[in-house]
């Protein structure tokens, strides 16, 4: 059982996150009775926040858990985390200071406002509404489900640890909700500055006394299965097209998207992402931690009473408990555990935006102001119990199967939002068509890859090797966007162009 000094940090620590969260209201006072107040920041975060605050957005509980998990469980293949994070921030780079500019001298909130009005089509705006919010909630679920990991490995052994951990979660959502309903970006800014911190200092700490605890790194590749560690020649064009598909995905996500348009300026948003790579030092230490948890035997002894399939998300907090002093697991445990409630608030606060702005307003276009705040907080509140309520009613393994799809719908967004930034022969009904026949055909070969039964993987076999639908979708997608945008091009009339 799990040593009372754990829990002492654990729980105190909890209690300085609650009071950062709450305290958030009152630090840059501003009216949080606007949107652009409550869900950006008042569009005031400078580089540091901004950094921070996009680093805790994107490097969650489940990214803590999920790429060590992967590279335990099936190996090399899950290394793809590394470079694809990196080619990321390029497309960050690329992207989000125009969408950044345009967003703050027209007054957007979303990309589907940004879609709007560059393609004047309400009907391809709220279909980008709708994929986002529906590619978020999974991502929202798995936060909880890397926070269940947290509370199953420091109640194992207790009796009714299964009912203590719903009640936990549930207390701890309560909590993520009224702060994040009071304080709006703002807490989430403060409590993802706390949260980065924690785990900067866990995944430091690990690195160094993990291995000399274990007797280096050399003991723990012996320990893991060789296979593990080097990657299968037929496997090269799944890691391939997993580094280009999720690097072309993750800014497309509607969290990231608040985090950009929060930043002061386009200069500050250049150097905060020009900075954010180093979060992808540290997802390349935890993807160790996956061949490091190998060489503790207190952890695999420990994981070994886990069925097979749940033991990989179970990999660093076990690893975590048993290699390290009782205090510090109570801090580095924490740090998982926020690292999913703050993201989860700034996901659910992007889905309301886009609820509110790019639906409801569209069908009730006289909302008044007010009107709209207090629906975007309400419903930022249903879409967190919404997600809490998913994970306690399904499997784990079903949110990590829906957000495999999750990412494959997501990045069919891309035509419209990121090149639509840029290209300007792009019309709305081609991108129209090509998102329908891309979330389509991407969902027909989720189906064919999973032989219709528990969607377990994301990769497609064709001639040249298995490939990541998301890739084989969004070219489906670029083709129809372009060649009909063409079409169109050639047959609108020179004084119409």
């Amino acid at each position: 059982m799990i040593s009372p000094e754990v829990v002492i940090v654990f729980v105190s620590l909890f209690i300085v996150f609650i009071g950062l969260g709450f305290y958030g209201k009152y630090w840059r006072r501003g009216d949080l009775n606007h949107v652009h107040e409550w869900s950006l920041g008042g569009r005031r975060l400078g580089t540091t926040l901004v950094f921070f605050l996009i680093g805790a957005d994107l490097y969650t509980a489940y990214s803590f858990v999920a790429i060590p998990s992967g590279v335990f469980a099936k190996g090399a293949l899950y290394f793809f985390a590394i470079p694809y994070v990196m080619l990321t921030f390029a497309v960050a780079l690329v992207a989000m200071p125009r969408l950044w500019t345009l967003s703050r001298q027209k007054g957007y909130i979303t990309a589907s406002d940004f879609v709007k009005d560059r393609f004047g089509s309400k009907t391809l705006a709220i279909m980008i509404a709708v994929t986002g919010i529906i590619a978020e909630l999974p991502y929202i679920a798995l936060q909880i489900v890397g926070m269940q990991a947290v509370l199953t490995v420091m109640l194992a052994g207790y009796a009714n640890a299964q009912m203590v951990t719903e009640i936990s979660l549930l207390i701890a959502f309560i909590i993520l909700a009224a702060f994040t309903y009071s304080s709006g970006l703002r807490g989430a800014t403060l409590t993802a500055i706390f949260k980065d911190v924690l785990v900067w200092i866990t995944v430091i700490v690990v690195i160094i006394a993990v291995p000399i605890t274990i007797g280096g790194f050399g003991n723990a590749f012996k320990a893991a299965n060789a296979s593990y560690i080097s990657l299968p020649e037929n496997l090269v064009p799944a890691y391939a097209t997993l580094i280009l598909g999720s690097a072309l995905a993750l800014y497309l996500y509607p969290h990231a998207i608040t985090g950009v348009l929060s930043s002061e300026s386009a200069q500050k948003l250049r150097t905060s992402t020009a900075l954010l790579p180093l979060y992808g030092v540290g997802l390349a230490i935890l993807a160790l931690m996956g061949i490091l948890v190998y060489a503790v035997p207190g952890a695999m002894h420990f994981l070994a009473g886990f069925p097979e399939s749940s033991r990989g998300i179970l990999v660093v907090p076990s690893l975590i408990l048993y290699s390290l002093p009782g205090w510090f697991s109570g801090i580095a445990l924490l740090g998982i555990f926020v690292g999913g409630l703050v993201p989860a608030a700034i996901m659910a606060m992007a889905q309301a935006n886009l609820l509110t702005r790019n639906i409801i307003k569209e069908i009730k276009p006289n909302l008044s102001n007010s009107s709209e705040i207090r629906i975007t907080k309400l419903s930022s509140t249903v879409f967190k119990f919404v997600a809490l309520g998913f994970v306690f009613s399904v499997p784990a393994t079903y949110a990590i199967s829906l957000q495999l799809l999750g990412g494959i719908l997501i990045v069919q967004i891309l035509p419209a939002v990121f090149l639509g930034l840029y290209i300007k022969v792009l019309k709305k009904t081609p991108l129209i068509i090509g998102l329908v026949v891309g979330i389509s055909s991407g969902i027909i070969m989720m189906e064919m890859a999973n032989n219709f039964g528990q969607l377990t993987s994301s990769l497609f076999k064709t001639t040249f090797g298995p490939i990541y639908i998301a890739v084989i979708a969004l070219g489906i997608n670029l083709v129809i966007s372009f060649v009909g945008s063409a079409i169109l091009q050639k047959n609108t009339p020179k004084e119409n162009q």
